[in-house]
């Protein structure tokens, strides 16, 4: 006998629905699977196979073919043993299927019977509900995660058993999971008036949470530079609905995820690796599955790259196309996956491998030669991608005694500016100033030519490149959008190409 099930496969945050096809015949005993499984696929067998029989039920004694359709597409991890036991029961004549009408069943199963739960949850229900299906079955662990969708119903259990008891008798009875709320903005034990000093970088960090701009910060140690780094998130607005479905999604692919509270992700994340980091982990990758890196994690927030040089140049070099395009498209084994990588990149560095060619001690011991090589690490196509340039300076008794602006205050601009941006955008598909594309900069978001003699004179002086020319009108805009301004001034002209020019790495 034939019966067919439904899961869903992710490709990066694509979703397929899958056919689960099981067919039971005579002849001798066998287990076939189809369908481009890879390993923990194949596997699949053994943890089905124990559970249905510690789950009260028969397993069927005969050949058995399985299939999974579409058969071109890879499949892969065990988010389908819940789907094959079902499709394996049904056709077995244990259950039947009207239940399972126009649903889609994933889930994990442990020898035991147990449904654990799977990454992926929240990107494989959206793409559910985008094949208009609006029922799933998943583990209880990601019942807050599921939930996050609207419009599709869902229901959650426990044990393979529980699950058979329901499609038996449609007797449901759930673990109360509780209500969780998608709270407020978490009380932040970090904030701005933790750092005294350095008013010019914490202005240049408005800006650029403004527009979602790059930045470079180049100083001496304890300057404050990974302080001031942390702390942008607490000035940026909480994620719209979207942003944060899509941020939580991401972040349910590389497993990150845990039951018990809130999943949805309202505050821009902030990724710090270190800075050993692989190219795989900084922009993704991996053989059995494609994972997102650490750049996909910190979409719509920051990606914090400390001891910048120290970092191995052919990973820092593969961020170039994500800063870029805002995503990231990645190709192991003839498969592709692409993963939204729309960060603001914040790069802190020494000025010199000793880190005292800045301040009034004059403490360097680094050749010249040293400190050329030095700064050389990170490339020009690099820093020209680089919006913000900002040098840090070593604090003075005086700036120790002064209390800077909480978080709150100058989020408050930050929120301002940004609505400003969103409503001038409002017909356009983009809502922040970096986004803006460089033939939008040349009609409809042009500054005034007078304004712009001043980025004209450094593009014929080879000061800036074009790529520049454009970024600088984009952190003008910024710097306009604080200002209360229409549109940017010969003054914000003037000190967006200050930013970008005052420091080189």
């Amino acid at each position: 006998m034939l019966a067919i099930t439904r899961s869903i496969s992710l490709v990066g945050l694509t979703g397929h629905v899958i056919d689960v096809e099981a067919d039971i015949g005579n002849g001798v005993p066998g287990f076939t699977l189809l369908g481009l499984p890879d390993a923990a696929l194949f596997e699949s067998r053994d943890r089905v196979r124990s559970a249905i029989i510690n789950s009260s039920a028969q397993w069927p004694n005969k050949r058995i073919t399985l299939a999974l359709s579409p058969a071109a597409l890879p499949k892969r991890g065990s988010a389908f043993d819940c789907a094959i036991a079902l499709a394996l029961l049904a056709a077995a004549e244990e259950i039947t299927v009207e239940r399972l009408n126009g649903m889609v069943v994933l889930g994990e199963l442990t020898l035991d019977g147990r449904i654990k739960s799977v990454p992926g949850i929240l990107p494989s229900l959206r793409a559910a509900s985008l094949h208009e299906i609006d029922r799933a079955i998943i583990p209880s662990d990601n019942y807050e995660e599921g939930s996050l969708v609207p419009g599709i119903e869902i229901l959650h259990f426990g044990h393979l058993r529980e699950l058979l008891t329901w499609l038996r008798s449609g007797e449901y009875s759930p673990i109360d999971k509780g209500t969780f709320e998608v709270g407020e903005r978490e009380s932040a034990t970090l904030d701005f008036s933790d750092i005294a000093g350095q008013e010019r970088a914490k202005a240049a960090l408005e800006i650029g949470a403004v527009g979602g701009h790059h930045i470079a910060m180049v100083g001496p140690p304890g300057v404050g530079k990974s302080m001031l780094a942390s702390r942008i998130p607490t000035i940026l607005p909480t994620l719209n609905d979207r942003d944060a479905l899509d941020v939580t999604s991401l972040h349910s692919i590389a497993g990150k995820i845990t039951a018990g509270s809130s999943p949805l992700i309202t505050t821009p994340p902030f990724i710090a690796p270190h800075h050993t980091i692989t190219r795989a982990g900084l922009i993704g990758g991996g053989a059995a599955t494609i994972s997102p890196g650490a750049c996909s994690l910190a979409h719509r927030g920051i990606l914090f790259l400390d001891e910048a040089p120290e970092i191995s140049r052919p990973v820092i070099e593969s961020l170039r196309e994500p800063m870029e395009l805002g995503e990231v498209t990645l190709t192991r084994l003839g498969r592709s996956a692409t993963f939204p990588s729309r960060f603001t990149l914040v790069l802190a560095s020494n000025p010199c491998p000793c880190g005292w060619a800045i301040g009034k001690a004059k403490r360097c011991t680094c050749s010249s030669l040293a400190s050329r090589r030095y700064r050389e690490k990170l490339s020009g196509p690099i820093l020209d991608r680089i919006d913000l340039r900002i040098e840090l300076e070593p604090l003075s008794q005086g700036d120790l005694m002064r209390s800077g602006e909480s978080s709150g205050e100058i989020r408050a601009r930050v929120s301002s500016a940004r609505e400003r941006s969103s409503a001038r955008f409002r017909t356009y598909p983009w809502s922040i100033n970096s986004e803006i594309p460089a033939a939008a900069l040349r009609h409809e978001f042009a500054p005034d030519s007078r304004a712009l003699r001043a980025l004209y004179r450094a593009l014929d002086a080879e000061e800036i490149t074009v790529r520049g020319l454009h970024r600088i009108q984009r952190v003008a805009w910024s710097i306009a959008d604080l200002a209360g301004e229409a549109s940017p001034s010969q003054n914000s002209i003037e000190q967006a190409l200050a930013l970008h020019l005052r420091e080189r790495l």
